[in-house]
C-alpha cells in the first residue's frame, strides 16, 4: 500500500473519484482506465463492482494505486460483465493514514428486487445523526464511511425499484454528493441539489459512462455528452438509454470553486470551461491585482503551472521552470528514514540553481494551507541564491475547513485562520505575499462582475466561511459558524 507522502500534507485533497460504465463488453476494464485517469482524486485505495448474467455480482477492493491493482489479467478476469462502477479514495481527515479495506467503496447491498452497488464522492454532513438513528433501528454497519448510510437508508425504503429507493434515501441526506450506482442492468448517477461535486455523462458506442471528470472519458475514448445537472438523477441502460428526472427541489447551484483552482485535472472541462484556461485566467487576474517587479515567474509544480503562465503573459515577466519536480516520487516512498525525512521537499522538488541565482523570483502556487511546504520552498530558493522571493497565490486565503468531501485540517491549523496576510508573509519569510481576491477568482471563472455576496454562484466556504449546507454533525461537535456580518 502506498503510504502518504511525508511532504504532501500541505495541500487540500479531494477525497474521491467515481466512474461507471454500462452497455460495454468487459466494463471493468473501462472502469479501471477511468479510475486511473481520476487517480489524482484519491490515491489510498480503489474498488470495482461489476455484474454479469452468469456470474452475478463480483467485486475487488484494494489498497494503493489503480495501476498496481487493476491491470493484471488475474484480477480483471474475476470481474466479468457489461455494467460496473468504481471508486478511488483518500482517507478522511479523521482517519489519516488509517484507511481500512472495509472502508473502500463501492458498497454493495442485496435487496428484495436484486443487488445494487453504490459509490459516492462528497460528504454527508448529517451522517453521524443518520448513523445513530439507523443503528438504533437495527442496522449493522460494516465500515466507518458515511456513504454506507445510503445503502442502509435504501434497505429501509419501501420503494418498488432500486432507483426509487435511492431517491428516498438521498432525500434524507444533507451535504454534497455525486453518486454512481448500479443494478444488474442499470447504471445510475445522481448529483445533490447544489451540484457541489462534479459528475459527467459520456457515450461509447452503444454504451454509456459516468465519471467525476471529463479526463476519465477521454482516456477510454468516450464522447463527452454533458454534465449531470445539479439535483438530477440519470438511470441508464443499454436498452433504454438515458432517462432523466429531478427528485429534489430546484435550488441555485453552488459548484465547488476549488475544483477550478486545484482539484480537477487541467485537461478536464468544467461548466463548459477548460480547467487549464481558467487557471491561466486566474494567473492573469493575480498579475493585475498584485503586480511586483521581478525577473522571473516560476510555478510550484505542477499545480501552480497554468496560473504562473497566465501571470507571466499578463505581466510580461518571463516564465521559467525555476523548480523541477521529481516525476517519479509519487506517493510510494516507503518508510523513509529520519535522515531522509529531514531532507524535506528536496526529495520531491529541486531548484534550478543556474536559472534563479541572483534573480528576483515570483513564485506562483495554487494555495497556502498550513504553510509548511511554502517555507521550505522559499528556503530552497534563497539557499540557491535567489535575490528576492515573492509569493503569489492563485486562490484566496483558505481560512475555513471544507465539510463537503475535501480533506481539510481543523480550522486552527489553517494559516489564514490565525494570521493576517502580512503576518503570513512574515511567517513564511518572503519579500511579499499576495492572494487573489475572491472577486478576482470569480472573474477568472467567468463571472465578470465578481462574486455576488447575496447569491454567490459557487461554493466558496473554504474562503468565505459561508456554508451553503449547514454542517450539522460538526455543529453538534461544537464547530462555530462564521458570525453574520
Amino acid at each position: 500500500m502506498p503510504l502518504a507522502h511525508p511532504f504532501d500534507d500541505d495541500k487540500l485533497k479531494e477525497e474521491c473519484g467515481i466512474f461507471g460504465a454500462v452497455g460495454v463488453a468487459d466494463a471493468a476494464n473501462f472502469v479501471a482506465l477511468g479510475l486511473h485517469a481520476l487517480q489524482h482524486r484519491g490515491q489510498e485505495a480503489g474498488g470495482i463492482v461489476v455484474h454479469d448474467p452468469v456470474h452475478g455480482f463480483n467485486s475487488a477492493r484494494r489498497m494503493g494505486y489503480v495501476r498496481d491493482n487493476f491491470t493484471s489479467h488475474e484480477v480483471m478476469q474475476t470481474l466479468p460483465g457489461n455494467v460496473g462502477i468504481g471508486h478511488v479514495r483518500y482517507s478522511t481527515a479523521g482517519n489519516k493514514g488509517q484507511t481500512a479495506i472495509r472502508d473502500v467503496q463501492p458498497f454493495f447491498g442485496e435487496f428484495s428486487m436484486g443487488g445494487a452497488a453504490i459509490a459516492h464522492n462528497g460528504n454527508i454532513t448529517n451522517a453521524d445523526a443518520l448513523r445513530r438513528e439507523l443503528i438504533e433501528r437495527g442496522s449493522i454497519f460494516q465500515s466507518s464511511s458515511d456513504s454506507e448510510c445510503i445503502i442502509h437508508l435504501m434497505a429501509r425504503s419501501m420503494g418498488r425499484t432500486i432507483p426509487d429507493r435511492m431517491e428516498e434515501a438521498l432525500r434524507k441526506v444533507e451535504g454534497a454528493f455525486s453518486v454512481v450506482a448500479m443494478t444488474r442492468t442499470k447504471l445510475i448517477g445522481v448529483r445533490d441539489p447544489l451540484g457541489v461535486r462534479p459528475l459527467v455523462l459520456g457515450k461509447f458506442g452503444d454504451g454509456y459512462m459516468l465519471a467525476s471528470e471529463t479526463c476519465a472519458l477521454d482516456i477510454v475514448g468516450a464522447e463527452f455528452i454533458r454534465e449531470v445537472e445539479p439535483g438530477e438523477m440519470v438511470v441508464i441502460s443499454a436498452k433504454s438509454g438515458v432517462q432523466s428526472h429531478f427528485p429534489f427541489r430546484r435550488r441555485q447551484s453552488r459548484f465547488c470553486i476549488f475544483e477550478h483552482v486545484y482539484f480537477s485535472r487541467p485537461d478536464s472541462i468544467l461548466g463548459g470551461r477548460s480547467v487549464y484556461e481558467t487557471r491561466e485566467n486566474i494567473g492573469r487576474e493575480l498579475a493585475k491585482e498584485s503586480p511586483v517587479e521581478a525577473d522571473l515567474v516560476c510555478p510550484v509544480p505542477d499545480s501552480g503551472t497554468p496560473a504562473a503562465i497566465g501571470f507571466s503573459l499578463q505581466s510580461g515577466i518571463p516564465y521559467a521552470m525555476g523548480i523541477i519536480r521529481n516525476q517519479y516520487m509519487g506517493r510510494t516512498f516507503i518508510e523513509p528514514s529520519e535522515q531522509i525525512r529531514n531532507m524535506g521537499v528536496r526529495l520531491k522538488l529541486n531548484v534550478n540553481r543556474a536559472l534563479i541565482r541572483n534573480k528576483r523570483i515570483i513564485l506562483v502556487d495554487d494555495s497556502v494551507v498550513r504553510g509548511t511546504t511554502s517555507r521550505k520552498i522559499k528556503d530552497m530558493l534563497l539557499d540557491a541564491g535567489a535575490a528576492e522571493v515573492h509569493f503569489r497565490i492563485a486562490s484566496p486565503p483558505t481560512a475555513w475547513p471544507c465539510f463537503y468531501g475535501v480533506d481539510t485540517p481543523q480550522r486552527e491549523k489553517l494559516l489564514a485562520a490565525t494570521m493576517t496576510e502580512d503576518e503570513m508573509r512574515d511567517h513564511l519569510g518572503v519579500d511579499s505575499l499576495k492572494f487573489i481576491s475572491l472577486d478576482g477568482l470569480y472573474r477568472a471563472v467567468g463571472e465578470a462582475e465578481g462574486r455576488d455576496p447575496k447569491a454567490p454562484k459557487y461554493c466558496d466556504a473554504c474562503f468565505s466561511g459561508e456554508y451553503p449546507v449547514a454542517p450539522t454533525d460538526m455543529i453538534e461537535k461544537g464547530f462555530q459558524l462564521k458570525a453574520a456580518e
